[in-house]
């Protein structure tokens, strides 16, 4: 039975893990593209930071829409059928900005993105749900979402040569925005033929490979307790405190991770392509950090210390930054301090979305799930705009980065008051599919 586990979770992985790396890959590079596009954009279409900073958020505003419907829809509906049509749809929207030439048109074209991604993220973690038991999720979790960091990695040398171009008399920015949509419409399409809904449906797996993974999930499954209806979802204690975690955590991360090129742009006073190289620098600490913190969780079976820990050194980070105007204007010492920030504020991602499927399942997890991230989200809202606020207002990012570091130590804070209780061990092995997230007792 060991070797059918493994071969099947071997299997299951070949054949999932690099297609949905490629799609949160290409899906995190259609929205952090702009802040890249937008050493030449602003320039070239004369918007002030609060422009910019109002626009990048706005994106999150059109995401709430959808993604609680979203999430329910991948549970109950298709996981391919929908995730085809959000990469299709997103595609077009984002080669869409390439045309803007106003604010508002800016503004309508970052909505118009975040209402077509909308259930995209809380869909492939409910998908993922399907495919993967309790003590393997957060691993899985954190393949596809390696995608983050190689996004930016990769996104930021690309975009910055984009930005040198100017084809038929169109500025590189516009080409960037165009260009970088078409390999989402392309996975799209491939979506719709490659994924399969859920296991019992895989023809690439034999017959006893389909039965051992089906049965782990329905007895892990047996082993939550009954999930509430949707109303109960949207007043659960833990659900709120895992929200506002996360409203603060995306907060911080989209207001660093949206900012980071103008502010290089600024310390080092270096060109498009120069910022862009140096920008992608951070993001390389991400990947090592995201994936021991996510094989670490699941040895332990602790979730609630792999989250605040990393988000709490990113605060720190953030906060050392906005304390010195000689460490402000180090460009070594800036991204030394952004690097850190950035590994904090990615690596707790595999182990925090572990978090709801422990004491939630089915219907009511993917409720969770789109709960958690549909509120969190509007953090990446606030996050750009107050540092375009406060950097208009101050003539510095520093208070920015200061705001970015108090909305990640709130972050930490919040995940801590949230206790997970571990259940019973059974022939000497923890089942962490049945631990359950309580509110700590007070007193």
């Amino acid at each position: 039975m060991n070797a059918l586990a493994a071969q099947t979770r071997r299997r299951i992985t070949l054949r999932l893990m690099p297609f949905l790396f490629c799609l949160y890959l290409v899906s995190y590079l259609d929205r952090v593209n702009v802040s890249y596009a937008s050493l030449e954009m602003t320039r070239n279409l004369h918007f002030p930071n609060v422009v910019f900073g109002l626009g990048s958020g706005i994106f999150f505003l059109g995401y709430l829409v959808l993604e609680i419907p979203g999430a329910i829809l991948v549970e109950r509906w298709s996981a391919r059928k929908w995730i085809a049509r959000i990469m299709i749809s997103w595609g077009l929207f984002a080669a869409l900005t390439g045309f803007i030439h106003t604010a508002t048109e800016f503004y309508g074209a970052r909505f118009l993105l975040g209402l077509a991604e909308a259930g995209f993220f809380p869909g492939i973690l409910v998908y993922v749900s399907h495919w993967y038991r309790q003590e393997d999720r957060a691993k899985a979790v954190a393949f596809f979402m390696v995608g983050i960091p190689f996004s930016e990695i990769i996104g930021a040398p690309v975009s910055g040569l984009l930005l040198q171009v100017h084809w038929l008399g169109i500025e590189g920015w516009r080409w960037l925005f165009l260009l970088e949509g078409i390999p989402a419409i392309v996975l799209g399409v491939i979506t719709i033929f490659y994924l399969t809904d859920r296991p019992e449906q895989a023809r690439w797996l034999t017959a006893e490979q389909r039965a051992w993974i089906s049965g782990e999930l329905e007895h892990e499954r047996r082993g939550k307790p009954p999930s509430p209806g949707i109303a109960k979802v949207l007043r659960h204690p833990s659900v709120i405190l895992l929200a506002l975690a996360y409203f603060c955590i995306l907060s911080a991360n989209w207001g660093f991770t949206l900012w980071l090129p103008k502010i290089v742009q600024r310390l080092s006073g270096l060109g498009s392509l120069k910022v862009s190289l140096i920008s992608g620098i951070p993001f390389l600490i991400e990947i090592p950090v995201l994936l021991l913190l996510a094989w670490h969780s699941d040895k332990t079976g602790e979730r609630r210390w792999h989250v605040a820990l990393p988000v709490g050194i990113g605060a720190l980070a953030f906060a050392i930054f906005a304390s010195s105007d000689r460490l402000g204007s180090n460009v070594v010492i800036a991204m030394l301090l952004f690097s850190i920030a950035a590994a904090g504020l990615h690596g707790y991602r595999a182990s925090f979305w572990t978090l709801p499927t422990l004491f939630l399942s089915e219907v009511g997890a993917a409720t969770g799930i789109g709960v958690i991230n549909c509120f969190g989200n509007l953090g990446g809202f606030l996050g750009p705009y107050m540092v375009g606020f406060l950097s208009n207002n101050t003539g510095s990012y520093r208070s920015g980065m200061l705001f970015l570091g108090g909305c990640a130590l709130l972050a930490s804070v919040f995940v801590l008051i949230v206790r997970v209780v571990p259940a019973a061990q059974t022939a000497g092995t923890r089942d962490f599919s049945r631990v359950l997230l309580t509110p700590k007792k007070r007193g």
